[in-house]
């Protein structure tokens, strides 16, 4: 019985790898192992890179929420504290952006907890 290799599948997984190696420098974008190995690694980075994205976001957000609020002479954790003690639930997203955006109505907001 002669060996069966399964050329087709075989191309195709390598054609795929290829394809998305495209515009890599040097063997990187024409040898399958080397390009296998980067398309791995960069996939891993992106990966992660979706949840430092999250992180980095919320930090930028904190960071305007604090400065925002400093100006009104509270502190970013004295403020967060008195929002859930009187029941608001603002996210720290729509809150950095108050502060950005309609400063006038996020002056209201820190008056209406201090």
């Amino acid at each position: 019985m002669p060996r069966s290799k399964n050329a087709v599948a075989s191309r195709a997984r390598r054609k795929r790898i290829l394809k998305a190696a495209k515009g890599y420098y040097g063997k990187r974008k024409n040898v399958y192992t080397v390009a296998k190995n980067v398309m791995e690694k960069g996939l891993t980075y992106s990966y992660v890179g979706r949840k430092i994205k999250k992180r980095d976001y919320r930090t930028l957000w904190i960071a305007r929420i604090n400065a925002a609020v400093r100006a009104e002479g509270i502190t970013y954790s004295e403020f967060i504290h008195k929002l859930n003690t009187k029941g608001i639930e603002l996210n720290r997203k729509v809150l950095a952006d108050l502060a950005m955006n309609e400063p006038e109505s996020f002056k209201q907001l820190v008056a209406s907890v201090k």
